[in-house]
């Protein structure tokens, strides 16, 4: 079946956007040789991005996924051990649990952010408390850059001693009370995919504010070799250290990050102002003391008689169009691979996921592309 015909170039979801002076950094890598997982833009780029971040230790990897599982083996995370884990998320934030031959939990979204629900957390807890099984972790993700409830949820890991670990893959550059997503907890990760706010085509970092920690994270990525003269091994290691090139590119690109974040806010704040006069449309909401980067802006459309599967067919007919728009996450507890998955808590993520629509959200959309996006959804609604 042929592609609809479309005037116009194709608008993406996020796709990346270079700041021109990655190729300098490329260059200086080339010409010293320094293209291993190893080498000064590397070690340039940790330090940069734990400044910028407010925090001691920034291990850069291969991918966020790879920080994430890293976050699980430095706790211990072994077979059988229980980890709670936001339900509504990408699979990436699920899959490290399996790698660990843990059991993920998974617990439903509150409204107010769409992220991990306290109290449905709480519920988790005491459930799994009774049977003497406290779960070993929490895995609470920053659901398109916005904020979790991280004033209610800190303090109940902490009291039931459970190691909160902060997936702030779509989070960097957001902010809660003032600090940056990813440093509150006990671990944070972070992706620089090439979907992401900033990226080093492919990569991720683990945050932590133990020095401990992060020379784990470094030892177990280089495949856990020890110090001595010949190759030996006490544990099982991974190759999950960022290469120098791609250290190269992230540091050019962190150097825009501030730019990109208000670029991404301005484009939220444009689409909320022009699809204001459709009351169908809501925004995923921002509390007082949450700063998201809006890396992607998300809307819910409220249930119309005849238009049950209205995300869908609005999804469908702007990639008719040329435009790439993207269903919220399907809940974790709902997918094939995790249906002998405990579940804690009510609807609200299945609600979100039937509702919600993503919008192009790139950094380097142009107010005619903005004007596009906006007309063609102004047709459907209408």
């Amino acid at each position: 079946m042929k592609k609809p015909f479309t005037p116009f170039p194709k608008i993406w979801l996020s796709p990346p956007h270079l700041s021109g002076s990655e190729i300098t950094f490329v260059e200086e890598a080339l010409d010293g040789n320094w293209v291993s997982p190893a080498g000064p833009h590397l070690d340039s780029f940790e330090q940069d991005l734990a400044i910028y971040l407010n925090i001691p230790h920034a291990v850069a990897l291969a991918s966020g996924t790879a920080a994430l599982h890293l976050a699980l083996a430095i706790l211990g995370i072994k077979r059988g051990d229980f980890v709670c884990c936001q339900s509504l998320t990408f699979v990436a934030s699920a899959n490290p649990i399996l790698y660990q031959g843990g059991i993920p939990v998974f617990v439903d979204s509150e409204t107010e952010s769409w992220n991990i629900c306290p109290d449905a957390l709480e519920a988790a807890f005491k459930k799994y408390a009774r049977r003497g099984k406290i779960p070993k972790a929490v895995i609470v993700v920053h659901l398109f850059g916005m904020p979790a409830n991280l004033g209610a949820l800190l303090p109940l890991c902490q009291h039931y001693g459970v190691a909160l670990i902060e997936d702030a893959a779509e989070a960097l550059g957001s902010i809660y009370f003032g600090q940056s997503l990813g440093t509150a907890g006990d671990m944070g990760i972070i992706s620089f995919n090439g979907n992401k706010i900033i990226t080093t085509s492919a990569g991720g970092a683990l945050l932590t504010k133990d020095k401990f920690n992060a020379e784990k994270a470094r030892f177990l990525s280089t495949q856990a070799k020890e110090e001595s003269p010949y190759y030996q091994h006490r544990e099982v290691g991974y190759n999950y250290r960022m290469s120098n090139i791609c250290a190269g590119i992230g540091r050019s690109q962190l150097l825009v990050l501030s730019e990109r974040v208000r670029a991404r806010r301005a484009i939220f704040h444009f689409y909320q102002t022009h699809l204001a006069s459709f009351t169908e449309i809501s925004f995923q909401p921002e509390a007082s003391a949450s700063r998201s980067n809006r890396w992607l802006t998300a809307l819910l459309l409220d249930p119309v008689l005849g238009k049950k599967n209205w995300p869908e067919q609005i999804r469908a007919r702007m990639e008719g169009q040329g435009i790439e728009t993207r269903r919220v996450w399907k809940p974790m507890h709902l997918q094939p691979l995790f249906r002998d998955a405990p579940y804690i808590g009510g609807t609200v993520s299945q609600g979100l996921f039937e509702r919600g629509l993503c919008l192009p959200s790139g950094s380097a959309l142009t107010e005619d592309q903005l004007l596009r996006i906006v007309d063609e959804l102004r047709l459907v609604l209408s």
